[in-house]
């Protein structure tokens, strides 16, 4: 009677198994990526926000707020956080 009760939740754990690997573990590499990339911001970079305006970042106002250059004489300041989705311009990994 006890094997049952474990077979039972055998389909589960599998579930459980092919989320973890499907879902949950590629979410947080992209979470862990997006966090690295806003850390490493600098002043020029050219960025796309949450909302899809392109800019150039002006300056760095304080480690949460960057100011955004995107039209002539038109900037935006934005949450580095949640404001901005990913960077134009890839900086070059040095081996």
């Amino acid at each position: 009677m006890q094997n049952s009760g474990i077979g039972q939740f055998i389909p589960l754990i599998l579930i459980f198994v092919i989320f973890y690997f499907f879902l949950i573990r590629p979410q947080q590499k992209k979470v862990k990526e997006h966090k690295t990339m806003v850390e490493n911001l600098k002043r020029g970079d050219d960025v796309i926000t949450s909302g899809g305006i392109t800019g150039r970042i002006e300056r760095i106002i304080d480690n949460e707020k960057v100011e955004i250059l995107i039209a002539e004489n038109v900037k935006v300041e934005v949450i580095k956080a949640t404001g901005i989705q990913s960077l134009l311009n890839k900086p070059e990994i040095k081996k």
